[in-house]
């Protein structure tokens, strides 16, 4: 954990006129960004296909990655699709509206496909050949669940015909024979989205870049891996969950967070060495250099609802695998893991005690230890003066307010207090936010793009609690201004995160 520091950003909040973010030419930009900026990290959220109201934390796949992340720009580059083909609708330019994208995006990759097979070099050909052939461990059963998904108008897997939901060999067999062609779209879409993501992470390392991923703990409950594995998780005899998870009671919410997905049968993922948990975390370690574990709280003990209840409130705790599941995580990919523990919550001894003992760097935000300076005694964790090394201090997550909405809302005493400890007359708060995580002991120091843009609530990327208008954030190709390159370079020039000689 060398001292470095870096920008909070989901691709699909990257600009372009495809109406969401990809792994194009916007993206290459943004890192050369970053590198102008003295920035070695490029964090973002979950990078599976999205499915319930579009949150990348509930992804139909914990092993496949999202279509909508590919480029048209790169496949016309191939000659796998025509400029005829880049007809674009009247996409909205600061949102994603997911609706309209996603089928927009489908038919370009369907005719991408075709292009493949008429014109790809045999080079091309022999590569997805190996794609598939490598991968079809998870590659098969997730082409396969994606194309009965789409055949059963999008339902949940347990609303399907009960010899498909139950995975009835001979029924599989049947729909996989007859529905071939779909099947090897959806082999040849995670084909196209790991060749470009290749692509893009070697143009991050020539700029000394490195990609922060995330990986939620828990997995959506309409998901390939639920559907394939029922017997990993705690489900009735018709699928559907027996227990949920969740959190009690909390800053965001007084009746806690109900999130709904299934909870794992710990006892039978350890019978065959959590096989499905070491799958995960080496898939995801081919696409990013570091990442961050969501809720790593829940593997020392995880908040257990009952799934008929409609809040979190009565829920209990209940101790999750603890240091076993790493201990196989470790004999199976090395012992120092690069790993990030997301330590936010209802934090207890044991946590701190299974983070320290595997010497995770766990989380601080600042908006939280701000929080605490209502009475003007800086006792915070949070607070910079309290951080440790190894930390990864944040000013805001994708779960919070941009530091210049969340600072709008506070009370004049508040802010008082904060700008006292800033040193600070509040007129460029975020700005005093970022200092203050860049000045920080901790050896990591990561910013929401929104703050060093200085955007208010309006830009938010998720409001935890709420249904509508999340993860639909997008910036400007010209808001990355030169000044703010510079400025944010002198800042980590300033306070040693930037490990080489200016340029």
């Amino acid at each position: 954990m060398h001292r470095s520091s870096g920008i909070l950003l989901h691709p699909t909040s990257l600009p372009g006129p495809y109406g969401v973010g990809d792994l194009g030419p916007s993206a290459r930009r943004f890192v050369d960004f970053l590198a102008a900026a003295g920035q070695g990290l490029w964090q973002m959220l979950p990078l599976g296909p999205t499915g319930y109201r579009d949150s990348p934390y509930q992804c139909t796949s914990s092993l496949a990655a999202n279509p909508l992340l590919i480029s048209p720009d790169r496949l016309l580059e191939l000659g796998w699709v025509q400029e005829a083909d880049l007809t674009i609708p009247e996409f909205t330019r600061d949102q994603v509206d997911f609706g309209a994208v996603g089928p927009w995006k489908y038919r370009l990759l369907e005719r991408a496909m075709a292009g493949f097979e008429a014109r790809a070099t045999q080079h091309d050909r022999e590569d997805f050949a190996r794609f598939c052939e490598t991968h079809s461990a998870w590659l098969d059963d997730y082409a396969l669940y994606h194309a009965l998904k789409t055949h059963h108008e999008l339902r949940p897997w347990t609303d399907w015909a009960p010899e498909l939901a139950r995975r009835d060999p001979s029924a599989l067999a049947h729909w996989a024979s007859r529905y071939g062609p779909e099947l090897q779209l959806q082999r040849f879409i995670q084909y196209v989205f790991a060749r470009q993501w290749s692509e893009l992470r070697a143009h991050a390392r020539e700029r000394g870049v490195r990609l922060v991923g995330d990986m939620p703990i828990f997995v959506a409950h309409d998901s390939s891996e639920v559907w394939t594995h029922p017997e990993w998780f705690q489900l009735n005899a018709h699928g559907c969950p027996q227990v949920i998870a969740g959190v009690p009671p909390d800053y965001f919410s007084n009746t806690g967070q109900r999130w709904g997905n299934p909870l794992y049968d710990w006892s039978k993922l350890a019978e065959d060495g959590y096989a499905f948990w070491i799958e995960r975390l080496r898939r995801i370690l081919e696409l990013v250099d570091m990442v961050r574990i969501d809720h790593f709280r829940g593997f020392a003990a995880y908040w257990e609802i009952p799934a008929s209840e409609e809040t979190a409130i009565n829920g209990h705790w209940v101790r999750g695998p603890g240091m076993a599941l790493f201990q196989a995580l470790r004999a199976a990919l090395g012992e120092d893991l690069p790993l990030i523990a997301e330590d936010l919550g209802v934090i207890t001894e044991d946590v701190e005690a299974l983070r320290d003992a595997l010497g995770l760097p766990g989380m601080a935000v600042l908006q939280f230890g701000f929080e605490d300076l209502e009475d003007g005694y800086g006792a915070s964790s949070f607070l910079p003066h309290n951080h440790r090394r190894r930390l990864a201090v944040y000013t805001g997550t994708h779960d919070n307010n941009t530091s210049l909405g969340w600072w709008a809302g506070r009370n004049d005493a508040l802010r008082r207090n904060i700008g006292a400890y800033l040193g600070s007359d509040g007129s460029e708060i975020h700005w005093d936010f970022i200092r203050a995580a860049l000045r920080s002991t901790a050896a990591m120091a990561v910013f929401p793009l929104q703050d060093v843009l200085g955007l208010g609530a309006e830009a938010c990327m998720n409001r935890p609690g709420t249904a509508e208008g999340n993860w639909v954030w997008r910036y400007r190709d010209e808001m990355l201004t030169d000044a703010a390159a510079e400025r944010l370079r002198t800042l980590s020039r300033l306070y040693g995160r930037i490990p080489y000689p200016a340029g």
